[in-house]
């Protein structure tokens, strides 16, 4: 079986994957990560997506093979120092997580949103989200955690 060494959260590490497996399974069952999860195995409902180079990508449906070199960013290795990044903080003050399985796919999408656009205005922070799934229905709860961070993130820079 093939061996690659993958950057995630900043630290070089050695995963063996077949040269057809999803990154997801690379992630979670060679790496032992928590926070990607598997939903829909098709990169339809978002539970699986990580940031590859700051861009959100479904792992589900991602070859292990085709991020070797890249940065890859987990919701593992999200908090800093014993502080959980300002997305997770306000999803936990706006209890946006009912059952908390699909939490991965919305913090990491909309940590990708907020690192590339500080400012996003509603509009964006729904369409950057518009592809994920929740059952639970606490989509409001969501978008007021996005809006809590947007504007906690940009206090901090101003």
């Amino acid at each position: 079986m093939p061996q690659y060494v993958l950057k995630i959260d900043g630290v070089q590490r050695r995963v063996k994957a077949e040269a057809d497996e999803p990154l997801l399974y690379a992630l979670t069952d060679g790496l032992k990560l928590n926070g990607p999860r598997f939903g829909c195995g098709l990169a339809q409902c978002g539970t699986c997506t990580v940031l590859v180079d700051g861009q959100p990508v479904r792992s589900c449906v991602t070859l292990t093979r085709s991020v070797v070199g890249k940065a890859i960013r987990t919701l593992d290795g999200l908090a800093q120092a014993g502080r959980l990044h300002p997305v997770q903080d306000a999803f936990v003050e706006e209890q946006a997580a009912q059952c908390g399985y699909c939490a991965n796919g919305w913090v990491m999408s909309s940590v990708a949103l907020l690192e590339k656009n500080p400012k996003a205005t509603d509009d964006e922070i729904a369409q950057a989200l518009s592809g994920l799934q929740c059952r639970c229905g606490t989509h409001i709860a969501i978008l007021r955690a996005v809006r809590r961070a947007r504007d906690s993130m940009t206090a901090v820079k101003a």
